[in-house]
């Protein structure tokens, strides 16, 4: 007789998640490393330090992604080591078996306290690693145009402000260079003790504010004058005292870039915008991305799914992409069909220009014709072929596009023998107004410059936020889109030599080094658009 055993099931027990300490650098998001970027889009909880990260998290991480604000209490005031470690565990037990990032400022083992917060993780049973960032000690005074180390330089000393100097031979030796981090009262205070303890008064300083940003401020002085120059500081500052401040004059790259601080409006939406932006930022400029359309199904669908059907049955030779948005349409319709890109064998593709290009990529489709010249329905039309009868089996195009499409485009592929189903893929609707700061920055002109890819973007950023502000430069694509802003009252002051986005950033970058060198030439400072603030309003030429 066999004896059975009742088998009890193990307790399970609840795993945290897996910690993940990020450096984010010390501003400038291109400085985060490729992994920090991976496990950020991974991540299930983010923890943010000091410096708020909120931009970075709703960048690069998933939208439901929780956010946890571990750089100050309730009321305002920093928190300690051990309550950012309390929440760090806390955050991780929260989601079993998820990725917790804690984004720390610069370097996590640098002036981040990330001995305290693992350890907290070990002791409470948290996996954790940690993803090394560059740190502010090096990058600042290189943003800064300050070297740390030249052939006659080659030591560096690193203080924190408000801390009592220790190694006084090493940080008074005129061949170090000093690093120093801290708040203003701090730093100012600071770099006074090590001019008593025996640094000369004439060593160059240079304190940097915001560093790696487009909204850094570098000063220059010396150790006699530091408290003079450093009344305007406002923020967490780092300064490099030596010789090699002196360099600065030559070696400045970033804050001389031609559209350094500018604050650029890009009505776009983000889905549009994304290389524009990147363009600008390359450029010093902080863009800002306003949609002024919204993309709707068209009201009546028949058509549109008629001529789907027509595609994937053999009906046509071409199909004809001329934006994002068209591409978009006809791959959520093939979605709801249950089809995929496979249905596009044996027809031959052609897309308006490089961004559709490469949403077609994206879907698995490489274009047989991409416009090498103009990228807009004019240059896609000089560049397409002419229908052939022993050539082309089918004479029939597919052209899914909008309903405010102009009929240039359709009107010389007919002129060319071809038929042309031009299908109303999707609709443009005047977009929701923008948040009141964002229309008042418009009116005020707190924005330098405005750059318009179409004449649609014109009629409806003025239509939903009012005419941009005299003292704003207007940017536009081509000549159609200038006319459109000058019968709006706005006077264009860039043109893009080329219909494409990084000609007009490229144009509008030209403008910006136009206006430093007049300025330098009248032996002036050079300013930002938005700092001069006419009271007439802008006409038309």
């Amino acid at each position: 007789m066999s004896t059975i055993r009742s088998i009890r099931p193990t307790p399970t027990t609840r795993t945290p998640a897996r910690v993940a300490f990020v450096g984010a650098g010390p501003g400038d998001a291109g400085l985060m490393t490729v992994r920090a970027l991976e496990y950020l889009a991974e991540a299930d909880a983010v923890v943010i330090d000091q410096v708020a990260r909120e931009d970075v998290v709703a960048r690069y991480a998933r939208p439901e992604v929780e956010v946890v604000d571990a750089g100050h209490g309730e009321h305002g005031q920093p928190l300690t080591h051990a309550s950012r470690a309390k929440l760090v565990v806390k955050a991780a037990k929260a989601h079993p078996r998820g990725l917790v990032v804690r984004l720390m400022d610069g370097d996590p083992a640098t002036f981040n306290g990330l001995a305290e917060e693992a350890a907290a993780c070990v002791k409470a049973g948290v996996p954790f690693e940690v993803v090394p960032g560059v740190s502010s000690v090096s990058a600042v005074p290189t943003y800064a145009g300050v070297p740390l180390t030249t052939s006659s330089s080659r030591g560096i000393h690193i203080i924190t402000a408000g801390e009592k100097l220790k190694d006084i031979a090493v940080a008074t030796d005129p061949s170090v260079t000093v690093v120093v981090l801290g708040q203003p009262d701090t730093l100012v205070g600071t770099l006074e003790a090590l001019r008593l303890a025996g640094r000369a008064d004439e060593t160059p300083v240079a304190i940097t504010e915001r560093g790696t940003t487009v909204q850094q401020v570098t000063i220059t002085t010396t150790l006699a004058e530091v408290a003079t120059a450093a009344k305007s500081m406002q923020f967490p500052a780092l300064a490099v005292v030596g010789d090699n401040v002196s360099l600065r004059e030559k070696l400045s790259w970033f804050e001389t870039k031609p559209l350094f601080g500018w604050n650029v409006l890009v009505p776009r939406t983000k889905d549009q915008s994304g290389s524009m932006v990147r363009r600008l930022e390359r450029f010093g400029a902080h863009a800002t991305t306003v949609p002024t359309i919204s993309v709707e199904p068209p009201r009546t669908p028949q058509q549109i799914e008629r001529a789907v059907k027509g595609l994937v049955t053999g009906r046509y030779e071409w199909v004809g992409f001329t934006s994002v948005n068209a591409v978009r349409a006809i791959r959520e319709k093939f979605e709801e069909f249950g089809l995929d890109a496979r249905s596009f064998a044996g027809l031959k593709v052609a897309a308006v220009g490089g961004v559709t290009a490469d949403a077609l990529r994206d879907w698995g489709i490489n274009p047989d014709l991409v416009p090498e010249g103009e990228q807009s329905a004019k240059g896609l039309l000089d560049e397409w072929p002419p229908f052939d009868e022993l050539l082309d089996p089918i004479n029939r195009i597919f052209l899914p596009r909008a309903d405010i499409a102009t009929e240039t485009l359709v009107a010389g592929l007919q002129q060319m023998g071809w038929e042309v189903d031009d299908v109303t893929a999707y609709r443009t609707v005047r977009a929701a107004p923008p948040a009141a700061h964002i229309r008042d920055a418009i009116k005020s002109g707190n924005f330098d410059a405005v750059v318009f890819t179409s004449s649609s973007t014109v009629r409806n950023l003025v239509g939903i936020a009012g005419k941009p502000h005299p003292s704003t430069v207007i940017a536009c694509i081509g000549p159609a889109t200038a006319k459109t802003a000058e019968e709006c009252g706005l006077r264009v002051d860039v043109l893009a030599p080329e219909p494409s986005a990084d000609e007009l950033v490229d144009a509008l970058a030209d403008h910006g080094r136009s206006l430093a060198l007049t300025a330098q030439e009248s032996g002036e400072q050079a300013v930002r658009p938005s700092q001069k603030r006419p009271t007439a309003r802008r006409r038309a030429k």
